[in-house]
């Protein structure tokens, strides 16, 4: 076979996402004028190239497996350790390659595209790099299983070199340790990415300086020499096709390996592809963002500040000036006074501070520093919030919508057309009011779409103060993910009411009868009517079944919810209220043999379960509630009941007015007399007191009685409750402590208190008592 001639090949090693690498990309290729241009990627988004034109960077190609959407395995951690270009985020099964637009990839794309040069992707398929996970997942899980120890791997080849792991995993780092640098980024900026225009091409100096810590580290092993090999085995064909002019963008750590490749046998790189396994994958763009750039958010190939790099790759000339103009502009609408002299003055210092370092132009950190020391005047909090946002500078991207995409997107997409929702990468709060149709067709969307596992919307508080059943306050915020999603989802139906409908029954399915009552609610607040017979009769038959009222008590609130605000939605509620009223039923008749027992962890779970029961027989209302009050009466009355319920019992009694106060004085003093132990005594307290204290500031008798109790303890015994005391108290805001604790003062100075409590006071004896207890109900302010 004739020897290979690479007479016309350029190989162009960059640095992903950089605009110094993305203007020396262009100005190559412009003088090169290739025929041919490969680009590390995956091959099998070869067909979705001509999109690029009508692409908006930053977008990404996502990579994910065909028939197991959700994915056995992942392609990704050698995203971030051998190629540095995959970005991995929280799923299986799929793989993101980012493009921004300063990424020297993406120059290279929109070079080719325009003029219609052959351009190909030239990194190992991402169909075996799946298959790999796959195995190794499968094999790395049966290990799991045997639990076995760990072999020591043997020297068999004698063991590695020092420093060759770290010249293998950040060559920059060591080539900027031989330039004289500490910071790899700070060297790649001044020797590359601050290039000016018509300064040499950097690319023959990065291939040799790559080349030469390479000769450090060995050959390339593993997926490496894969990946390696197979961009080589393109590479031959397209130089074998007769192309004059081929240029290659690849990241420079493989720049020596494919400017070398007729130094490398064909043959050995054939073998080493040979049987590898393969998945079936499926390629797409999806938009992407910047933040999703930047190594903060975990991406191994990531930049620190994607903002500044767009800044720098926009605007090339006066970068610094148009800089902190931005910066004078934004510290203005945060209501800080910084006039143009402010801007002049940080120029001059950033310009100062970069001759001082060394360095050919002012960076990220000299306009850092003049933001600070003179927009700013010294104050780092606002610099740093304004300098934050900046070096992120938050952008999203956008495919056009002949972009291959699953049906469900689509279906999405139209909705947020429709709807005016439009997908953005930064939070915004989104209040909506249930009787208008349009606002209710957005909240219906966004419930879907959490009943998918699409996260866009997360429910909150609403900050207006507005509230009730037709109001609904949301934030919105668009993650890349979100499209990972969407596709998993698809498995379950072609549109966002069929998909989720599939989805909640399936959640329905074998589900525990609080999670059913919760898909219920769910359900209703999608409006998928179609679910819902299915899902009460599931609960139908859970309630009939499930003997643990702790499980009915937890089922009830979502399902009386439904059956009180359904119609809100224009949802029968009549069946949800038969269910929720059977459901309460059984709950009456289980509460007290569920109290026996209870230790006062469990009780105070137990608490919370009568809570959230008294709150859905509240929303039933009529027969309903008159049956939980009578069942929670009886419940009161039994000695056996751990303090805590008993309390909280007695407390829901008196605030439904079904107590009278001689009554509830009694049942207290009772619970505070010298037979009952002081931690339970204690227990009961809190209980009672549970939310709020202000029944004592009302109730002078109560409070007396509470205070003698105290007084009575003996020492060691008022130490042991102390803490029992101080939770309880210390749960209260300020003004109720305060005003809890002017009523206690009140109580040593009134003689007629004494006497309505029918205790003799030793005024001397009970004075270190009263001083602990002011202190804890006042939470030692002085003057209370």
């Amino acid at each position: 076979m004739a020897k290979l001639d690479t007479s016309g090949l350029h190989v162009l090693g960059v640095r992903h996402h950089g605009p110094g690498s993305a203007r020396a990309v262009r100005a190559a290729l412009e003088e090169i004028k290739p025929d041919a241009v490969l680009i590390e990627g995956p091959p099998e988004a070869d067909a979705l190239i001509p999109l690029v034109g009508e692409l908006e960077p930053p977008v990404a190609l996502l990579a994910y497996l065909a028939d197991t959407p959700k994915g056995k395995a992942a392609a990704g951690e050698e995203g971030a350790a051998a190629e540095g270009r995959r970005s991995r985020a929280a799923g299986d099964g799929w793989a993101f390659w980012p493009f921004a637009s300063f990424s020297p990839e993406w120059e290279a794309l929109r070079y080719a595209v325009a003029h219609g040069a052959e351009v190909r992707f030239c990194d190992l398929p991402a169909a075996h790099t799946f298959a790999e996970r796959i195995a190794e997942a499968e094999e790395q899980a049966a290990e799991d299983r045997e639990a076995d120890p760990p072999e020591v791997p043997g020297e068999i080849d004698g063991p590695a070199a020092p420093g060759t792991e770290r010249m293998r995993l950040d060559p920059l780092g060591v080539l900027a340790e031989a330039a004289g640098y500490d910071d790899a980024e700070r060297w790649w900026d001044d020797v590359v990415e601050q290039r000016g225009d018509g300064e040499p091409s950097p690319f023959p100096a990065i291939a040799d300086a790559m080349a030469a810590v390479r000769e450090e580290t060995g050959p390339a092993e593993g997926r490496e020499a894969r990946r390696e090999a197979y961009m080589r085995k393109v590479l031959r064909a397209t130089l074998r096709k007769g192309h004059e002019r081929v240029a290659v963008v690849c990241g420079a750590w493989h720049a020596p390996a494919l400017r070398d490749v007729a130094d490398h046998p064909a043959g050995a790189d054939n073998a080493l592809l040979k049987g590898l396994p393969k998945a079936k994958v499926n390629v797409t763009w999806v938009p992407w963002t910047h933040g999703r750039l930047a190594s903060s958010s975990g991406y191994g190939a990531g930049v620190s500040a994607p903002g500044w790099y767009y800044h720098l790759y926009t605007a090339p000339d006066l970068p610094v000036h148009r800089w902190l103009t931005e910066a004078a502009r934004q510290l203005r609408d945060e209501g800080r006074h910084v006039s143009s002299s402010h801007v002049i003055e940080g120029v001059r210092l950033a310009e100062s501070l970069a001759v001082l370092r060394g360095r050919p132009l002012a960076g990220l950190d000299e306009v850092a520093e003049a933001l600070t020391a003179v927009l700013c005047e010294g104050e780092p909090a606002p610099a740093a919030l304004v300098h934050g946002r900046m070096a992120i500078g938050e952008r999203m991207g956008s495919v056009p919508p002949s972009t291959p995409m699953v049906p469900l997107q689509r279906d999405v997409i139209a909705a947020q057309k429709r709807m005016r929702l439009k997908p953005e990468p930064l939070a915004r709060d989104l209040e909506l009011d249930l009787r208008k149709e349009g606002q209710r067709e957005r909240s219906v969307l966004l419930h879907r779409l959490r009943i998918l596992g699409v996260p866009w919307g997360s429910p909150m508080v609403s900050e207006t103060g507005k509230k009730g059943t037709f109001r609904e306050a949301w934030r919105l915020v668009w993650e890349p993910e979100l499209d990972v999603a969407l596709i998993e989802a698809s498995r379950w139906g072609t549109t966002v009411e069929t998909a989720a409908t599939a989805r909640a029954v399936e959640k329905a399915e074998g589900a525990e009868l609080p999670v059913l009552t919760a898909v219920t609610e769910q359900c209703l607040m999608a409006d998928l009517g179609e679910a819902l017979p299915r899902i009460l009769a599931l609960i139908t038959d859970r309630a009939a079944t499930d003997s643990d009222v702790t499980h009915l008590m937890e089922a009830l609130l979502p399902l009386a919810r439904s059956a009180r605000y359904g119609d809100v939605r224009g949802t029968d509620s009549g069946h949800l209220r038969t269910v929720a009223e059977q459901i309460l039923r059984r709950v009456c008749v289980g509460l007290a043999p569920a109290t026996h027992g209870l230790d006062d962890d469990a009780a105070a779970a137990f608490v919370r379960h009568i809570d959230r029961t008294n709150t859905a027989a509240t929303l039933l209302g009529g027969d309903a509630l008159a049956e939980w009050e009578s069942a929670l009466r009886a419940l009161a009355l039994r000695d056996t009941l751990p303090g805590r319920i008993a309390g909280r019992v007695n407390r829901m009694l008196s605030d439904a007015g079904h107590l009278a106060p001689e009554e509830l004085r009694r049942r207290l003093g009772l619970a505070m007399s010298q037979g009952t132990e002081p931690a339970e005594a204690a227990a009961w307290l809190e209980g009672f007191l549970q939310g709020s204290g202000l029944i004592l500031v009302h109730d002078d008798k109560m409070l007396g009685l509470i205070d003698t109790w105290l007084l009575g303890l003996p020492e060691e015994r008022f130490t042991a409750v102390l803490p029992l005391l101080r939770r309880t108290f210390g749960g209260f805001d300020g003004a109720e402590r305060r005003e809890i604790g002017e009523a206690a003062a009140r109580l040593g100075t009134s003689e007629p208190a004494a006497e309505k409590v029918h205790v003799p006071v030793d005024a001397e004896r009970a004075a270190p008592a009263l001083a602990t207890a002011l202190a804890l109900l006042t939470n030692g302010r002085k003057g209370a």
